[in-house]
C-alpha cells in the first residue's frame, strides 16, 4: 500500500504545491505555506491529495420556493406523487407482472403530453407495435408522446440528451443494459448503474424520469436496494388480479406524503381513476351478515373505509387454517391470542379466514377492533348493525388505544350515511353531528356490550 503524496497549502490563497516554500508563487506572501494532511487516507493511487472547491453553505432559516410541478390531469396520479411531477425528479414504479403499471404509465404519458409537456416513452420490453396497438385500444393514438423501443442505456441517454423531454418513461431497468458493466441485464450490477445512470442524467438535465421496475414473488422491487434510495419517490401498483380495483401506493416520496395512495378501476377502455374510494369499496355490500365489519382507516392522508370480513368454521383434527388476506397474519394471531387471553374467547379448534373487501391492503394498527368485532360477529354468528364502523389499537393487556386523525375518519363515516361509531375511549373526537360514538376502554367492553357477554 502505497504512501498518499504530501500537500502544502499557502494559508492566504489556498494555492497548493508538492514542496515547501518560504514565500506563496502565487500570492506572494511570505511564511504562509504549511503543510496539509490528504482529505483521505486510502491507497495512495485512490486518496484525496488534492483538495476541492468549497461548497456554498445556509442556515435552516433559508427560504426557498417549492419546487415546480407538473400537473398530468390525473387527479388520483398526482395525489401519489404530492400534487403533481417535479422537474429533475426520478420516480420508481413496481408491481406484479400484468397489474397494468405500462397501462397506468402510458396512459399518464398521453395526460402529461396534452398539457404541453414533451414526453418520451422507451420500451425495452415491448416492440413499438405493441405500444402502439395498446395506445389505440386505450383511445391514446393521437396523443403526442415520442415513442422509441432500446435497450443500450448509452443510446437511450443520447437520444434524451439531444431532445431534451420533460418527462422520460422507461420501462423497465431490468431490460436496460450499460456497456461499461460486464454483466448480464438485470443483474444486481446492471440495474445498478443503469438506475445511477438514469437518476445522474434527470438531475443534470432537468428531466422527471419515470423508471419502471419488476417485483420479486416476495413483493418488493427486484434489484439492490440501493435502487429505491437513489430515486426521489418510489410507487407501488397493488392490487389482486381477480378484482377491478388498483392501488398505486407512495412507501417514499421527497417531494410531498408518504403512503399516500391512488385509486384506479381496471376498465375496458384503461385505468379509470377513483374520486371517493370509500364510496365503491363499499358499493357491494350485501345484506347485514355475520362477520362483515366497516373499518374506517386513513391511507396517506384522506380517509377510506373498508370491509372486513371474517369466516369461523370448525377445523378438522390437526392445526386449525389461519387465512389472511389484505391484511398482516401475525396481526390477526396476535388479536386471536388477546380474545383468549383477556376476553374468554378461545378459538381453539376452529379455522379462520379473515380478507379485505376489494383488494386493499390494510397496514395501521388502528384495524385491530374491527379485525377483532369480525371475528366475534362470525363466531358468535350475530350481525353487526349495517350503520356501524370500528377503529382502534388493541393492546396486549387487552385495552383499547386511540388511533390518529379520529375526526377525519368520523366525519367520512357521517358523510357515507353510518350512524354510529365505537372507539377507543379518550379519542380526540371533535364535533361530528348527526354520528353517534361509542367509547370503550377495552375489548371486554366491546364484547359485553355489543354481543351481550363479557
Amino acid at each position: 500500500m502505497s504512501r498518499s503524496a504530501t500537500t502544502f497549502a499557502c494559508t492566504a490563497c489556498g494555492a497548493t504545491s508538492r514542496k515547501w516554500a518560504g514565500r506563496c508563487e502565487a500570492c506572494g506572501a511570505w511564511n504562509t505555506i504549511q503543510e496539509e494532511a490528504p482529505l483521505s487516507q486510502g491507497p495512495g493511487a485512490r486518496a484525496l491529495t488534492q483538495r476541492g472547491k468549497t461548497v456554498p453553505l445556509t442556515d435552516l432559516g433559508t427560504e426557498e420556493p417549492p419546487p415546480a410541478r407538473i400537473s398530468s390531469g390525473i387527479g388520483e396520479f398526482d395525489r401519489v406523487l404530492g400534487g403533481g411531477l417535479v422537474p429533475a425528479s426520478a420516480v420508481l414504479v413496481g408491481g406484479d407482472p400484468g397489474i397494468g403499471k405500462s397501462t397506468l404509465l402510458l396512459q399518464a404519458a398521453a395526460s402529461f403530453a396534452r398539457t404541453g409537456a414533451r414526453v418520451a416513452y422507451v420500451s425495452g420490453e415491448e416492440a413499438s407495435a405493441q405500444v402502439r396497438l395498446r395506445a389505440g385500444r386505450l383511445g391514446l393514438a393521437q396523443a403526442p408522446v415520442k415513442l422509441a423501443t432500446e435497450t443500450a442505456l448509452r443510446d437511450i441517454l443520447t437520444t434524451l440528451d439531444a431532445e431534451r423531454p420533460d418527462l422520460a418513461i422507461v420501462d423497465s431497468i431490468q431490460t436496460m443494459w450499460l456497456d461499461t458493466v460486464e454483466a448480464a441485464p438485470g443483474s444486481v450490477a446492471q440495474v445498478r448503474a443503469a438506475a445511477h445512470e438514469l437518476v445522474s442524467f434527470a438531475k443534470r438535465r432537468g428531466v422527471a424520469v419515470v423508471i419502471v421496475g419488476h417485483v420479486t414473488k416476495e413483493g418488493t422491487i427486484a434489484g439492490p436496494r440501493v435502487v429505491e434510495h437513489m430515486v426521489d419517490t418510489v410507487l407501488y401498483f397493488e392490487g389482486e388480479r381477480g378484482h377491478q380495483f388498483r392501488i398505486l401506493r407512495s412507501v417514499k416520496n421527497r417531494f410531498g406524503p408518504a403512503d399516500e395512495i391512488g385509486v384506479f378501476e381496471m376498465t375496458g377502455t384503461g385505468l379509470a381513476e377513483v374520486a371517493n374510494p370509500s364510496a365503491l369499496f363499499l358499493s357491494a355490500r350485501d345484506a347485514p351478515a355475520p362477520g362483515s365489519v366497516v373499518f374506517a382507516g386513513i391511507e396517506g392522508t384522506r380517509p377510506v373505509l373498508t370491509e372486513i370480513q371474517a369466516l369461523v368454521a370448525p377445523a378438522p383434527p390437526g392445526s386449525p387454517r389461519r387465512t389472511v388476506v389484505g391484511l398482516d397474519s401475525g396481526r390477526l394471531s396476535t388479536i386471536l391470542a388477546v380474545l383468549d387471553a383477556r376476553c374468554g374467547i378461545p378459538f381453539t379448534g376452529l379455522d379462520v379466514f379473515l380478507n379485505v373487501a376489494g383488494g386493499l391492503r390494510v397496514n395501521e394498527p388502528a384495524a385491530d377492533l374491527a379485525v377483532a368485532a369480525a371475528l366475534l360477529s362470525a363466531r358468535e354468528d350475530v350481525a353487526i348493525p349495517p350503520d356501524t364502523v370500528f377503529f382502534g389499537e388493541i393492546s396486549l393487556s387487552g385495552a383499547l388505544r386511540p388511533v390518529a386523525q379520529t375526526e377525519n375518519r368520523l366525519k367520512e363515516a357521517q358523510k357515507l350515511g353510518f350512524s354510529q361509531a365505537v372507539v377507543p375511549a379518550g379519542s380526540r373526537l371533535g364535533a361530528v353531528p348527526g354520528l353517534k360514538v361509542r367509547e370503550m376502554a377495552d375489548l371486554t367492553a366491546v364484547v359485553g356490550e355489543m354481543f351481550g357477554a363479557g
